[in-house]
């Protein structure tokens, strides 16, 4: 395993702001005004621009900036077939119920006739692998950078929260079965990035936060579930997604949701969430029990709560810090930056601690912030990185 990557004091989630012409001609492509061809030219071009940026600012490891993707689920629901989606299913970037409310909880409607994951939906057929699509990302960012490149891919959790068992019954007998296939094929898309050469791999994982959100425990309650078994069978499957993979270097991606809308008074980028509740009540069985070795955990507002739980963090491990937010267009002090990071390493050791950005900055949503403001938030983080471990 490559200990510059495991051991990186520096990261960033993946997803980087679209930029702006970048963004419309993204609408163009959706509208019909430009072909495919013209839009994959326009994807190459978008992508190279975000891996020469990176290694401008110096940046120890590189993302495509999942530019290629409408939504950063697409990495698996793009990938197989057998989900039951309706014919033109989009994705909702505005949610309009909550555009120009910054600062609340956006909910999402999960039985809406939406695509595979960003909606519950049931299946039609057993899944399977019919494209490898951060392979296909990895080859290109790989051939266009003299940088490590890492890949994004979503987790069996998030998977399975947005699996209509109820309505699947007809192919899949209960939700293990179903995550045995999920398991089966992410490990068949890994296996063909680490014979690509890829060293890397983000898991993301966004929905262990629903374990300790009121409202998500419920809804899951009310399906028939039990929300800590639910708990216990992810830990299982993301560890049974990685295991033997012995040289690359596994992160997971932990976070309460990063929708963003722009306020109508100011007409700035403001944050909005999908679920509540501190790390406290699942901090022992996810950091302890999950095998990868870098932790990406949301820290950039109250609704994380503190650092104590860092204590559960097994030795060998980093946690890292996701201390600079992508929802505010400001760039955070170094010094503010610096304190918490001492707070942090209160209760777990300076060597186990990193820093990177609470999420991604975006990839093609309207809402994002400015991409120079997004690159001089990366660099803050890389100076403070270098003062914090020198």
């Amino acid at each position: 395993m490559p200990p510059d990557l495991r051991t990186l004091r520096v990261d960033q989630v993946g997803g980087l702001a679209a930029p702006k012409a970048y963004w419309h001609a993204f609408t163009r492509f959706r509208d019909g005004t430009i072909d495919g061809a013209a839009w994959a030219t326009l994807q190459d071009e978008a992508v190279r621009e975000a891996l020469r940026a990176q290694e401008g600012i110096g940046f120890p490891v590189l993302s495509d900036g999942e530019l290629r993707r409408t939504n950063f689920q697409e990495s698996f629901a793009n990938a197989v077939s057998g989900f039951d989606v309706p014919d033109g299913a989009q994705y909702n970037y505005q949610r309009s119920a909550h555009a120009g409310l910054g600062n609340v909880r956006a909910e999402q409607d999960f039985s809406a006739p939406g695509p595979a994951i960003f909606t519950r939906r049931a299946v039609k057929a057993r899944l399977r692998l019919v494209r490898n699509v951060p392979l296909e990302e990895y080859r290109f960012a790989a051939a266009n950078a003299a940088t490590p490149v890492k890949v994004t891919l979503l987790g069996p959790d998030r998977i399975a929260q947005r699996f209509d068992w109820e309505a699947s019954r007809a192919v899949y007998r209960d939700i293990d079965a179903f995550l045995d296939d999920v398991v089966a094929i992410e490990r068949a898309m890994i296996a063909e990035l680490v014979a690509a050469g890829c060293r890397y791999i983000q898991i993301d994982a966004p929905g262990y936060t629903a374990y300790v959100d009121p409202l998500s425990r419920e809804r899951m309650k009310a399906r028939g579930e039990d929300p800590d078994a639910n708990l216990a069978r992810s830990i299982a499957a993301d560890n049974a997604v990685i295991g033997g993979f012995d040289d690359v270097v596994f992160g997971l991606h932990v976070c309460r949701g990063n929708p963003r809308t722009v306020d109508r008074a100011t007409g700035k980028i403001v944050g909005q969430w999908h679920r509540e509740g501190h790390y406290d009540a699942i901090a022992e069985q996810l950091f302890a029990g999950l095998d990868h070795h870098r932790l990406l955990l949301e820290y950039d507002t109250e609704r994380a709560g503190d650092f104590s739980p860092l204590r559960f963090v097994p030795k060998g491990k980093i946690a890292v810090l996701g201390l600079v937010t992508t929802k505010d267009a400001a760039t955070e002090s170094k010094d503010v930056l610096k304190r918490r990071i001492d707070e942090a390493a209160r209760h777990l050791p300076l060597d186990q601690l990193a820093l990177s950005p609470q999420c991604g900055f975006g990839g093609l949503s309207p809402n994002v912030i400015d991409t120079e403001d997004q690159w001089q938030k990366l660099a803050r983080i890389l100076e403070t990185a270098a003062e914090v471990w020198r």
